[in-house]
């Protein structure tokens, strides 16, 4: 299985917000990640149509995380930009070998539906938040 760059720009990205105190730009996101503002905008359209992030009007406005970074999981990122996630195989299915498919997409999706982005962030504590950001992004 192989996830999307979409999948891995709306991770990344999620963890920037995670990072940070408070509201960011998507222009600060595009610049860290090298990704266009364009193509972002998708994605936060995506993000904040399902309530993962809110948007900050005005003068030092941005986004930001609409819930504590414990409570998302990268399941339910992952499911809002790409949708289901279904692991399959494209040869002539047979009734037997799509059970196995399906059962091993439920797998994943259940396991990705066990970190956080808290989980993330504590996984790389002891490194400077600008080394955070970029090891995020690579």
């Amino acid at each position: 299985m192989r996830l999307s760059r979409k999948a891995g720009y709306a991770v990344r990205s999620m963890l920037d917000l995670a990072l940070h105190k408070g509201p960011v730009t998507l222009a600060d996101i595009s610049q860290w990640q090298g990704v266009s503002l364009s193509y972002l905008e998708q994605i936060f359209a995506r993000l904040r149509k399902q309530g993962l992030v809110e948007g900050i009007r005005g003068p030092g406005g941005g986004y930001r995380l609409s819930r504590s970074p414990d409570e998302i999981t990268v399941a339910e990122i992952i499911v809002t930009v790409e949708g289901p996630m279904i692991i399959y195989q494209t040869y002539g299915e047979q009734p037997l070998s799509k059970e196995l498919w399906q059962r091993l997409s439920q797998q994943v999706h259940d396991y990705l539906d066990t970190i956080t982005l808290g989980d993330l962030i504590r996984g790389s504590e002891g490194l400077e938040p600008s080394r955070r950001r970029s090891e995020t992004a690579a």
